[in-house]
Order: structure tokens, then sequence, then C-alpha cells
């Protein structure tokens, strides 16, 4: 396959992963990971798997990559959701996806707003790489439980 094509192919299966995300299907995000995914996030190791918080923990199967969206989903109030795109890099197989999130965490009623970068990596037109760098600070003090320095 040609650079060209191989961008191409990986612009295509990053707009479908959007799209995907946006409908709320998981099962059909999941799809367009690969069986074992290089899947991490930038959260410090101590803060990861914590109740208040689930969905923040490295992964590396189809499977958990709907478990993923499923508990982003779970923990937060569906009606107070958005995601601003602004930006998406291609370069071969690799990807950027530079964005702003709005939440409103379902345990605590705060409202958060979160930049984020995603890099994605397809390769055979799956999703191989998986990397989320975002402002881990304001998700996790929407989701404190408020007492001084509680992260959930």
């Amino acid at each position: 396959m040609s650079t060209n094509e191989t961008a191409e192919t990986t612009r295509e299966i990053v707009a479908e992963l959007l799209r995907r995300i946006g409908a709320g299907d998981f099962r059909a995000v999941a799809e367009l990971y690969a069986d074992d995914a290089d899947w991490k996030l930038n959260w410090p190791p101590t803060e990861h798997g914590r109740a208040a918080t689930p969905w923040i923990r490295h992964r590396s199967t189809r499977a958990d990559a709907a478990d993923h969206y499923r508990l982003i989903a779970e923990h937060h109030v569906p009606e107070l959701v958005g995601t601003t795109v602004e930006r998406i890099l291609v370069d071969g197989p690799d990807a950027v996806i530079l964005g702003e999130i709005r939440q409103t965490a379902r345990a605590t009623g705060r409202a958060y707003t979160a930049r984020f970068a995603m890099h994605v990596t397809v390769e055979h037109g799956l999703i191989t790489r998986h990397h989320i760098y975002e402002d881990s600070l304001a998700v996790a003090t929407a989701f404190a439980d408020g007492s001084p320095g509680a992260a959930g």
C-alpha cells in the first residue's frame, strides 16, 4: 500500500471511530480495534482504576475498548456532553486528534472541560495504538468527593 493510501485508510478509520463514539455504539467502536492494542492514558498510575473513574486504566483488548467507552458514558450525564474536534493530523498509519471534551460527572454533578490529544495508529484497517493525553486534573477534580486532596 502506498503512503497516500495508508494515510487515506487512517483518515477513514479515524472518521468512523469518531462517528461511532458520537453515536454511543460501543460494540461498533470496539470493532475498529485490533484484538490486541497498545492502549494507554497519561494519568498517574496511582490513579488508575479508582472507583470514581474506573475507565482510567491501560487496556489491551477489543473488549476493553467497548468497556472503556461504556464506563465513560455510565459515569457522565448524557445530556451534558460535548466534544469538539479541532484538528486531525495524519501521517501514514498515525493520526493525532486534537480537541476538547465537555462533560458533567454523574456522581458529583460537576461540569468540566478538558483539552485532549489522542494518538492512534491504524494497521491493516484496525486501530493498534490508542494513547490519550488529557487534562486529568480537570477530570479528577470533577469526580472528587469534596474532601481536601480527594480525587475519587
